[in-house]
């Protein structure tokens, strides 16, 4: 949580004028139905939520390893609350769910027994029973001793790079990586632009030509469709997708390796994705790539009663038009299989 914070204040200024969450909900990988409406609170409530952030990430954490067990018992519970909003907010896979479980240990069998008196012994019981030492739970203690020795050893190189002002996010010190630094959305996008995938058994420069789109599972496509709930589950592909508009295709060579699947109809491509519009027939001689700003319709607008999510606008060209010919080389460079093996001539 503080390395999370601290990137966040090192990073975009949009956290420190605390207008981050005045972005976040249409910006973020996979938003959710609850993303709409939270994008058009007003903007107190978005200074709100940033600066509860800032509170929860860099302050409460310290209560956590606090002696006192009404402090662990707070910073536990504002953990854990703090990760379902996020939860609720949008679909970041399993990180959330995952990022509760080290919240629970601040519960200890006293405060849980207050939700749980059947299942548990009485606090009488439990405080009486804490005194009672026995061999085994000496052994446990020098094995709890140990290995929080090993942590603190294996967490130096974590603290200097959480004190440092050039930290770095998600990065490992050590071979195991049983200890890591981690940081999210240490940068915020102002706009939201997708990369959207069009096929057509034209000719490629022909104006007139037909270009027919992909459907991704849960990433924005359709205009009209409503955001997914898929949290935990995790559609990397989607999620990869999200990354493409903040560099050039170049530096993501997979995405001409889906390309070339697609223009050959594979089954396995083409089952991670909602909707190929070139199904059951011949595949598409060309496939392009097309960028496009997408915006959040606002409540009472003609889109919104329409049904439409979002509205959306062409920027320009994100990958031109390429046939297997053309992806051949690439294939080759990166020592994937030619894109033409197994296609017959009279494909």
């Amino acid at each position: 949580m503080l390395g999370a914070g601290l990137i966040k204040l090192r990073g975009d200024s949009c956290w420190r004028d605390l207008t981050a969450m005045c972005y976040h909900y249409e910006t973020q990988p996979v938003p959710n139905p609850l993303s709409w409406r939270l994008h058009h609170t007003p903007l107190w409530v978005h200074k709100f939520e940033t600066m509860a952030n800032h509170v929860i990430e860099l302050a409460l954490p310290f209560l956590l390893i606090l002696p006192w067990h009404a402090a662990r018992t707070l910073g536990g519970v504002a953990q854990v609350l703090f990760q379902c909003t996020i939860i609720a907010s949008g679909n970041l896979s399993f990180l959330n769910w995952l990022t509760i479980l080290p919240a629970l240990l601040c519960f200890d069998d006293l405060f849980l027994s207050r939700f749980f008196p059947s299942s548990l012994p009485s606090i009488e019981a439990l405080n009486q029973r804490a005194w009672e030492w026995t061999p085994l739970l000496c052994g446990r203690e020098v094995v709890n001793v140990a290995l929080l020795a090993l942590i603190i050893r294996l967490s130096v190189p974590v603290v200097k790079n959480i004190l440092s002002p050039n930290q770095m996010m998600n990065t490992s010190f050590d071979p195991l990586k049983l200890v890591n630094t981690y940081g999210a959305f240490g940068s915020i996008t102002r706009h939201r632009d997708e990369v959207i995938l069009q096929g057509t058994n034209g000719d490629r420069w022909d104006r007139d030509a037909v270009w027919k789109e992909y459907e991704f599972k849960v990433k924005p496509g359709s205009i009209s469709r409503r955001p997914a709930v898929i949290t935990p589950y995790h559609y990397r592909l989607d999620w990869l997708m999200w990354f493409l508009p903040f560099s050039d295709s170049r530096r993501h060579p997979w995405l001409y390796h889906l390309v070339a699947k697609l223009l050959r109809n594979d089954a396995l491509a083409t089952s991670m994705i909602a909707k190929n519009p070139f199904e059951g027939g011949e595949p598409p001689r060309f496939i392009r790539c097309e960028l496009y700003r997408y915006e959040y319709t606002k409540p009472g607008s003609e889109e919104a009663k329409r049904g439409d999510w979002w509205t959306r606008k062409r920027v320009g060209s994100y990958m031109q038009p390429m046939c297997l010919d053309d992806l051949t080389n690439v294939c080759e460079e990166m020592g994937w299989p030619d894109p033409k093996e197994g296609i017959s001539p009279s494909t």
